[in-house]
């Protein structure tokens, strides 16, 4: 019994001194969270929504292009569906942005709200716009769509909720 006792305690004792030791990778806190919140859209794009963390998460103070002599910056993030003008101030916070994405995959309630009001219409292209600025904190986001019906088109605008403009 001794014998049991003495090898479950050195078991015991033997396990934790093999335990072993996992570093985290580094957190990064985003400056720009209130453009993240504003501009924060499950229902968009992949591209979009990647090219909106991106910004996001810039650091301007760590760029190449950083002085202290200047007050704003003015960066563009460019991917091949489009892109993001970004304005920073010189302590990295986001002022505003102007973002174009053509021909994005457009959000289920969109969708639904066009093929509702017009049956007969096909979908021929789309561009989507967001117009950030940080004094409102909310972004104003837009779809522009274009439809067809034989030799008939029309242009469409739609908010991200299917609401028409």
């Amino acid at each position: 019994m001794k014998k049991l006792i003495l090898g479950l305690l050195f078991f015991g004792f033997a396990t934790h001194m093999f335990a072993q030791v996992i570093t985290l990778s580094e957190v990064r806190i985003a400056v720009n969270y209130k453009y993240l919140d504003a501009v924060d859209n499950m229902e968009a794009a992949i591209p979009v929504q990647m090219l909106e963390d991106k910004v996001g998460l810039y650091d301007i103070t760590k760029s190449e292009l950083y002085s202290d002599e200047y007050d704003t910056y003015t960066i563009s993030f460019y991917i091949p569906d489009g892109k993001i003008v970004a304005v920073f101030d010189q302590n990295g916070e986001i002022l505003r942005t102007v973002e174009k994405f053509k021909d994005v995959k457009l959000p289920d309630d969109v969708v639904k709200a066009v093929v509702k009001r017009f049956p007969n219409w096909s979908i021929v292209s789309d561009v989507y716009r967001v117009n950030y600025h940080h004094k409102k904190e909310i972004a104003r986001k837009q779809y522009k769509i274009t439809l067809k019906n034989g030799d008939e088109i029309i242009k469409v605008k739609v908010d991200p909720n299917g609401n028409f403009m």
